[in-house]
């Protein structure tokens, strides 16, 4: 999934427990060539009660160090 540069993709999180900050989805992505790791939760905004998606990436490192 991560061989076509700008995409990627999000799955559901099977492995949630309540209690632990774990991501709601999570999933890989290509940007400018790099490989990264996403995770996504499902957030409510205070003010109106939206909800909405906060993301986090983390460039993916092999063992070597290579990335």
């Amino acid at each position: 999934m991560t061989d076509k540069n700008n995409s990627g993709a999000l799955f559901k999180n099977d492995r949630k427990d309540e209690g632990v900050n774990r991501p709601d989805y999570t999933g890989v992505c290509n940007v400018g060539g790099k490989n990264y790791y996403i995770s996504a939760w499902i957030s409510e905004s205070r003010r109106d009660g939206q909800k909405y998606m906060s993301l986090a990436f983390k460039e993916r490192v092999d063992l070597n160090g290579k990335r």
